[in-house]
């Protein structure tokens, strides 16, 4: 699907400074460690937005962005509040269908967001809204045809039950939902290896098999250690 859509997507993330970003991360790694995996996370995200068919992209920062990352983005800074609060923010704020989508799934692809692309791009879309599952409870993506902050603000985030509750709201609502593929977020270093293991040869699985490759080093030479 090449023919841009009426979409906006939104990329909600913070700025990867040590110490402010994958704290859960640190240990094993260093704070500078996981900074540099979620800015790969991110920067990968923000790539992968570009190549979608979408009229509008806008990056949702807490903090500064990369030159180079804000490159094709509307940047705007995050609202105050909780995470509820700074996601209808970006509702309240939309003009048309959006779409918003997490830093953490840096494995996201044009394929996952395909049947909402698909369903869009029609005269009589089947579905008002689509929610991408995370495989912690929590979801990726939201999707609103007809955005409303009221849909997402008070609805409990960053527990192992908010993509159900999320859902839950929107049904409550009469809305039609589709479900994304599941994918997992990046929250702890075991995450990141299970995501760098479906992305082979990119510059996030080299960055994470060799964080993986200093820790054992560094354990063979404590253990070697009188």
């Amino acid at each position: 699907m090449s023919k841009s859509i009426d979409l906006t997507v939104a990329v909600i993330a913070k700025e990867c400074l040590p110490g402010r970003v994958k704290t859960r991360m640190s240990p094993p790694l260093s704070p500078e460690g996981a900074a540099a995996l979620a800015q790969l996370s991110l920067s990968r995200t923000l790539e992968t937005v570009r190549l979608l068919p979408a009229r509008n992209r806008v990056l949702v920062m807490d903090g500064t962005p990369k030159a180079a990352d804000a490159e094709g983005f509307t940047v705007v800074p995050q609202a105050t509040g909780g995470l509820d609060e700074r996601l209808a923010a970006i509702c309240d704020g939309a003009t048309g269908p959006l779409l918003i989508i997490g830093m953490d799934t840096p494995q996201f692809s044009a394929d996952h967001v395909g049947p909402l692309l698909h369903d869009w791009s029609t005269d009589a879309p089947g579905h008002d809204a689509w929610i991408g599952p995370a495989t912690d409870g929590g979801f990726w993506a939201l999707a609103l045809h007809r955005p409303d902050g009221a849909l997402i603000r008070g609805v409990p985030m960053s527990s192992d039950t908010t993509g159900a509750r999320q859902l839950a709201r929107l049904l409550a609502r009469g809305l039609n939902v589709g479900t994304l593929a599941e994918l997992a977020d990046m929250d702890h270093f075991s995450d990141a290896l299970n995501i760098a293991s479906v992305l082979p040869g990119t510059d996030f699985a080299h960055a994470v098999q060799d964080a993986a490759q200093r820790m054992h080093d560094a354990s063979l030479l404590s253990g070697a250690l009188p």
